[in-house]
């Protein structure tokens, strides 16, 4: 059997492993090409056709089955009203010490726990806004300092 046949077949081998391996949809197109070129290396073909076989089909095999896995690589994000969130102005109803940890603030007709993103104790009854969620958690910053962090960027 020809020595090449051999080396395609490792090559397929390789690139499907690594493929299970990392679930990343980026050999498996290689394990393609290689097996195509086992065959024209079966057949006698010439080593420049293996190789123009090779790239040929891993290309179109990435071309035409890409688009198809698209859906199950990216993430699917379901948007939540919780968005709206962000930005929003609430006030602290209870003091917010990340140290603690404690605080609460009111916003929505909600009341929500907070910490404080910079870890500065705020006071009840502070303005607050919201700069990020985590979880069920309000990450907020005082209202004078949010402002003016927006005038500095």
């Amino acid at each position: 059997m020809n020595g090449m046949v051999w080396v395609w077949l490792i090559v397929t081998a390789v690139s499907a492993f690594l493929e299970a391996a990392t679930l990343a949809l980026v050999s498996i197109w290689f394990s393609a090409g290689a097996l195509v070129a086992t065959f024209a290396a079966y057949a006698g073909a010439s080593l420049n056709v293996q190789l123009m076989l090779f790239v040929g089909v891993s290309i179109a095999a990435c071309i035409a089955v890409r688009p198809l896995t698209r859906r199950f690589i990216k993430p699917h994000i379901v948007p939540t009203n919780a968005d709206r969130l962000l930005g929003a102005q609430a006030r602290v109803t209870e003091e917010i010490d990340n140290g603690k940890p404690s605080g609460a603030v009111y916003l929505d007709g909600k009341t929500w726990t907070a910490r404080s993103c910079d870890g500065a104790v705020i006071a009840s009854g502070e303005l607050v806004a919201v700069e990020r969620m985590e979880g069920v958690k309000l990450i907020v910053r005082v209202k004078a300092a949010a402002a003016a962090g927006a005038q500095d960027r």
